[in-house]
């Protein structure tokens, strides 16, 4: 290996440990709590150091986000197998509340926090669009117009319905990982309710 080579190769490494390092004590402190000495001290470089690979704390987080979209990505990369898409529908709310539960962390970066959001009003470019929020998004909007079109659900706005049935689970994943949900019933009562309320929302919106 060259010198160029190791260099590229440390390089990734330190961005690596601030990355890893930022997340864990984004879940130990609280994102409010988090600083760029935090980060440095844990990782045992300068503040300096992590200023190089990053303009500040809403870029590293907003490079955290992007990681979630990913494990979220990898989760279902099996949807375009299912030919009916109101099972693939069933299958993508699933998944979603499935991911929110295991990954509070990364759902909290993705859908809530605004440090990633902040961090792409500044951003120029070709970067500059919310392209994985927006991907997942369109991939609902198109299983929802192909349920439409195979009158699996009535033909209505797909912008207005898409927004509905996303913001509805959206809403239960934020409540459940926020201990709202823990309040009301006990905690292992409430991944199944949360599943029974997503059959219940397509068996409404689907085509009777």
């Amino acid at each position: 290996m060259g010198i160029a080579e190791r260099k590229e190769k440390q390089k990734l490494e330190i961005r690596k440990l601030i990355l890893e390092a930022s997340m864990k004590l984004f879940v130990e402190e609280g994102f409010e709590n988090v600083s760029i000495r935090k980060i440095a001290d844990l990782i045992e470089y300068s503040p300096t150091t992590v200023y190089l690979y990053f303009k500040d704390k809403d870029e590293i987080f907003y490079e955290l986000h992007n990681i979630g979209f990913l494990l979220f990505q990898e989760m279902n990369k099996d949807l375009p197998a299912i030919e009916d898409p109101l099972a693939r529908l069933h299958k993508m709310g699933g998944n979603y509340i499935h991911f929110g539960l295991a990954n509070q962390e990364y759902y909290d970066l993705m859908f809530i926090q605004r440090a990633p959001m902040e961090a792409l009003t500044q951003m120029k470019g070709p970067d500059c669009g919310w392209a994985a929020g927006d991907s997942a998004f369109e991939n609902l909007k198109a299983t929802l117009e192909e349920c439409m079109e195979k009158g699996s659900i009535s033909r209505t706005s797909l912008d207005v319905l898409a927004m509905t049935v996303w913001g509805m689970v959206h809403g239960w994943v934020s409540l459940a990982i926020r201990g709202r949900f823990e309040k009301m019933m006990p905690k292992e009562q409430i991944l199944p309710m949360m599943l029974l309320s997503l059959d219940f929302m397509i068996d409404t919106i689907a085509a009777k």
